[in-house]
């Protein structure tokens, strides 16, 4: 866990933040020292401008008569009166020399008996006579002190908090990141049905959970379409390999009628082909390799076109097919393979509805959703069946003496899967409907 993502970006931001309290800190207390700095002078301009007009006013005598009564009061700024020759005259910095001017003198008397800097501004009055106005740094300096330690505390509790939420942050992603981890390794020991745990909070990872798991659900189902068409393929295509190497025999056995048996035995052949260009082709869809393909179309076209091209056999074989469209109607897909997937449901109907039937295909909108429908008046196709008409190589019990290999169906599904539409049979009365529902378009 201490080698975890999580703990060093914690780490990081601990880092930083603890790098902005300082930085904070530290301009926060020249900022205020230089603001204290700037009130402190600006009192002892204002107290040394006081004396000055007592001395216009009152003369020296009744500048030496305040000073002495401010003196009197504790806590007040610190004040003398010297002569012109440095005599002292009155107040607590009497007895200090100063150039005239800002200056910083230094007092006995403060705290563990340590001297005290007093700030000082020295006037000369109009007769040579000093006037002295001072005041403690101390104040400042006490003021700075109090600043640091608060920054200085919070400098420890951003450390502290850090810490301790690194530690608890980090501690929580490793237990999820380590089931991820163990699913991944449960998986590749043969255990494809495990999944990753959700906490159920909708945050990240709880999102990259449930990704994770729809591609291990897609994962095993792969796996297991792939198990199905093998054990479909061995079961299926047994009979028309056999039937194949029957034919060849008796062509062998018998040279006069070998023209006849190598005509079934290629016709044969050309169905075995179908049937696995039929089931290449399902799985190139599946795999998703013709989503590049996709861009904006219209059903309403497609439909038309597929109407058009199966009109003239369906009116010889005493069927009608009519299509039932209004305006566009958009989707975003392979035109290729949704023509494709209309072929088979026209085709898929006007096989098994009988003669005389009326096919209809319909293009629409509902409710925001695009639609394609394929209505026969056939028999139908029981309850029980109509999902399992999707499956490769099923066919109907009555449909087995018809030509078709049972991939028409299976190629629907396929199309229909890769474009995130939902296909399923309807019965009606009679017949059968297949209805495509596609994603709203935005």
């Amino acid at each position: 866990m201490f080698r975890s993502t999580a703990l060093r970006l914690a780490a990081l931001y601990t880092a930083v933040f603890a790098l902005a309290v300082v930085v904070l800190g530290a301009i926060t207390l020249l900022t205020i020292r230089r603001a204290l700095s700037d009130e402190f002078d600006a009192r002892i301009r204002a107290e040394s401008a006081a004396m000055v007009q007592e001395y216009r006013s009152e003369g020296l005598q009744g500048v030496v008569e305040a000073v002495r009564e401010r003196d009197r009061t504790p806590g007040a700024i610190d004040y003398g009166v010297q002569g012109a020759a440095g005599e002292p005259l009155a107040g607590r910095l009497s007895g200090r020399l100063a150039a005239p001017g800002w200056s910083v003198l230094r007092r006995a008397g403060g705290r563990a008996g340590e001297s005290e800097p007093i700030r000082v501004l020295t006037v000369v009055l109009p007769d040579g006579h000093r006037l002295l106005v001072g005041d403690e740094e101390e104040r400042i300096e006490a003021l700075d002190g109090a600043l640091l330690r608060g920054f200085v505390g919070a400098f420890l509790g951003v450390i502290v908090l850090g810490a301790v939420g690194g530690y608890a942050l980090s501690r929580g992603v490793h237990r999820r990141l380590a089931a991820i981890s163990g699913t991944a390794e449960a998986i590749i020991d043969g255990d494809l049905a495990r999944r990753v745990p959700v906490r159920g909070a909708n945050d990240d990872l709880d999102r990259l959970a449930l990704t994770f798991n729809r591609m291990l659900d897609r994962i095993a189902a792969l796996m297991e379409s792939l198990k199905q068409v093998s054990s479909d393929i061995a079961h299926d295509l047994r009979t028309p390999l056999t039937r194949l190497r029957q034919k060849l025999e008796a062509g062998q056995a018998a040279p006069a009628d070998r023209g006849q048996a190598l005509e079934g035995a290629l016709s044969d052949l050309d169905g075995i082909l179908d049937t696995f260009a039929g089931l290449l082709r399902i799985a190139q869809i599946e795999g998703g390799a013709r989503r590049a393909a996709f861009r904006p179309g219209d059903l309403a076209a497609i439909a038309a076109t597929v109407v058009d091209a199966f009109a003239p056999s369906a009116e010889d074989a005493h069927q009608t097919l009519r299509l039932e469209a209004q305006g566009p109607v958009p989707v975003i897909g392979d035109p290729e393979l949704l023509t494709q997937m209309l072929v088979n449901l026209v085709e898929n109907a006007l096989r098994h509805a009988g003669v005389g039937a009326a096919v209809r295909v319909i293009a629409a909108r509902v409710e925001g959703a695009s639609t394609l429908s394929v209505i026969d008046d056939g028999p139908g196709v029981p309850d029980r069946e109509r999902e399992r008409v999707f499956d490769r190589f099923y066919r109907l019990e009555a449909s087995r003496s018809t030509p078709g290999s049972g991939l028409g169906l299976a190629l629907v599904a396929a199309v229909a899967r890769l474009h995130g539409a939902d296909v399923r049979l309807i019965g009606r009365t009679p017949g059968l409907e297949a209805r495509v529902t596609f994603p709203k378009l935005d």
